[in-house]
């Protein structure tokens, strides 16, 4: 098995890491493919130019997973490589990596992987159209398809633990906002799980316990003994609109399919292990 992911970013490197075949990333710039190649991952550069050498990738790859995030324009592999399926003669399984933005605001209530996205966001909407067309290429070519819709990633390196340390967390109020998340490594270990079942469909990429905001912010500040940031309403807290936009979707993410489809258990089932972990990789 050869594993091809397009965008080597927080989530990509991980998954790569968990892959146990033969795995190739690609990333924009000269000097973060250095960077990969120096964490062990064969990496070439895919700035929107089809090469040579990641020509011979696609053609070679068995699975791909995408991890590049679509823009009013596209999806950006499809929009640089039109022809991609017609290349990847031996691809057998297609996994992309979406977000539960794509759902759009359900004031709280539970939805699940069955639930039809209604996105509020352009970038929701952009989404789920990069969804479409993947999923038809897909089909198109005989290739088993996969989606997952992933809650708000955290892991080392990007918790609340740094942010409070950094004085950038804040403690947004808005009244029955709650939102999922889920740890780096519980990406990679669904991915790599759906990878080699080829499993199809929609995953949930979330966790077991959607919790507001500042409870997160609140338990990590306890966990290091460090002062809360003031608390702002939201509704006069200057945001950016891309920070605002968060606000804008409210709903807990149900996961059902990965424990019933994949048979996995999550390492980090809710943000106080995930939290502890990190904590831990910290100290030591």
């Amino acid at each position: 098995m050869k594993l091809l992911i397009f965008g080597l970013g927080y989530s990509g490197l991980a998954i790569a890491k968990e892959w146990d075949g033969e795995v190739v990333g690609t990333t924009r710039s000269a000097e973060k493919a250095q960077e990969m190649r120096n964490e062990g991952i064969e990496t070439v550069v895919f700035d929107g130019e089809l090469t040579s050498e990641l020509k011979s990738h696609i053609s070679t790859a068995t699975h791909m997973v995408l991890s590049a995030s679509p823009s009013e324009q596209g999806d950006p592999v499809l929009l640089a490589i039109p022809n991609l399926m017609s290349i990847a003669t031996k691809l057998e399984w297609i996994g992309y990596l979406s977000t539960v933005g794509v759902y759009g605001d359900f004031e709280g209530q539970w939805i699940s992987e069955a639930t039809d996205p209604k996105p509020v966001s352009k970038r929701g909407k952009w989404r789920v159209q990069a969804e479409k067309v993947w999923m038809k290429q897909a089909q198109s070519a005989g290739v088993e398809f996969a989606t997952f819709r992933l809650a708000g990633i955290y892991g080392p390196g990007r918790s609340t633990f740094e942010k409070l340390r950094k004085g950038t967390s804040r403690r947004i109020v808005k009244k029955g906002q709650v939102f999922n998340r889920i740890h780096v490594a519980d990406i990679a270990q669904i991915v790599n799980a759906a990878a080699k079942r080829k499993a199809q469909g929609v995953f949930n990429g979330a966790d077991d316990e959607p919790a507001a905001p500042n409870t997160v912010i609140e338990h990590a500040a306890k966990m290091i003994s460090i002062s809360l940031p003031p608390e702002e309403p939201f509704e006069t807290a200057d945001m950016t609109p891309m920070a605002r936009s968060f606000y804008g979707d409210n709903k807990r993410c149900g996961n059902a399919r990965l424990k019933k489809d994949l048979g996995i258990q999550l390492r980090f089932p809710t943000y106080r292990e995930g939290l502890e972990s990190i904590l831990s990789q910290m100290s030591g």
